[in-house]
């Protein structure tokens, strides 16, 4: 059907409307019947020399010629939550930082430039919330030279899709060559469901009585992804106000059959790092740990957790969902570019700690674990599903 012949369209978008959520829709010259409509629904981050640049919730810019615009509107700025806690951007940017924290860190203005000896992404990266206190240009030197004088690459954490995410300063980061290097999402969900969920239903065992600690301790770090920790690590993997690790016994001498990390900070929980052993998939391990967490959580206060998983980590993005979480903002990692003296940009943090259950935190920076599918209609457990997320 011809969408033009049966509705009346109406562009009441303007250049005075950057900023703003819009929901957009382009014709598509020589496209075929059926499909010479494209619709775009983000945050229009410009709108200049006739192209308007729209930032998609996933982060992806999508440049539209003026010429093509048939219907376009202003909409809210993000959709209202159907179910799980409510949140701002800020609350959990600032939840998911006090989580992993660097061993150094120095304000830039209302910007945090951290720094961990090149451990993950998130703990090496300015967390730019608010105002630096000086023009983005001028903040953006300071920022590359902090990270410089470290040796290590300037990295900028942003984050795309829910109301007072920061689409316009991506554009900005991009429209001054810094890359997106790596992406993830941070969902949310109410901790009880969590907590309340039952045993998995294979027999009773010693592989199944999880263990919390304080610390990590060895024999947790033996399943941890990253191999050969350092005591910088161990200090990011240990911070946080309140953090849990917790083991679940092999049946040998070995490394444990699965582990998690959990940090509760007043309503929040946040998972990471949850890991199984390969041989002990499909058993049900992942939501085991992550149950013994919640409940340990919710006595401390907690009522809703948060964790990070990559964007095409179908299998850790089913296992969530079938627990009641849902996503509530993408977070990305813009790397400066090279100067021409070769200096800030030049280097890359190790792989770190990342939520094998969660999926988050980096690539060179951060490969999370690996958790259990969900279980099947007919109460099979899926198999495990969960890949690391790199993240920075």
């Amino acid at each position: 059907m011809d969408f033009s012949a049966h509705f009346r369209l109406q562009v009441s978008v303007t250049p005075a409307d950057v900023g703003k959520r819009v929901s957009v829709r382009q014709l598509r010259v020589g496209a075929p019947k059926g499909e010479k409509f494209s619709d775009t629904v983000g945050v229009l981050t410009s709108w200049d020399d006739g192209v308007l640049l729209v930032t998609r919730r996933s982060g992806e810019s999508v440049r539209i010629p003026e010429s093509a615009l048939v219907a376009g509107k202003v909409v809210p700025s993000a959709p209202a939550r159907r179910r799980g806690p409510a949140a701002s951007y800020g609350e959990l940017a600032r939840i998911a930082a006090r989580a992993w924290q660097p061993v150094e860190r120095e304000r830039l203005g209302e910007w945090e430039l951290r720094a961990a000896s090149g451990f993950t992404r998130r703990a090496n990266s300015v967390l730019p919330l608010g105002d630096p206190g000086m023009p983005l240009d001028e903040a953006l030197a300071r920022v590359r030279e902090w990270y410089g004088a470290r040796g290590l690459p300037a990295y900028a954490q942003t984050a795309t899709g829910a109301e007072g995410t920061q689409e316009l300063l991506c554009a900005e980061l991009e429209a001054r060559g810094w890359v997106r290097e790596v992406s993830a999402e941070l969902w949310i969900g109410a901790l009880a469901p969590v907590a309340d969920l039952p045993g998995p239903t294979a027999p009773p065992g010693p592989e199944r009585t999880v263990t919390l600690s304080r610390e990590a301790d060895e024999r947790w770090l033996e399943r941890y992804q990253r191999k050969g920790v350092s005591e910088v690590a161990l200090k990011v993997l240990g911070s946080g106000p309140s953090v849990w690790f917790a083991t679940v016994p092999g049946t040998g001498p070995g490394a444990p059959a699965a582990i998690g990390r959990c940090v509760v900070d007043g309503r929040w929980a946040g998972f990471a790092a949850v890991e199984v052993d390969p041989g002990l998939r499909r058993q049900g391990l992942a939501t085991t740990v992550m149950t013994a967490l919640a409940r340990r959580a919710l006595t401390e206060g907690a009522s809703a957790a948060w964790l990070q998983v990559e964007t095409e980590n179908t299998g850790a993005r089913a296992l969530y969902t079938h627990l009641g979480f849902t996503p509530h903002h993408t977070y990305h990692h813009y790397r400066a570019p090279a100067s021409p003296e070769g200096g800030a940009g030049t280097g890359a943090p190790e792989r770190g700690a990342g939520n094998r259950a969660t999926g988050h935190d980096e690539p060179a920076p951060d490969r999370p674990g690996r958790a259990d599918r969900p279980r099947s209609p007919r109460g099979d457990p899926g198999k495990d599903a969960v890949d690391p997320y790199r993240s920075a």
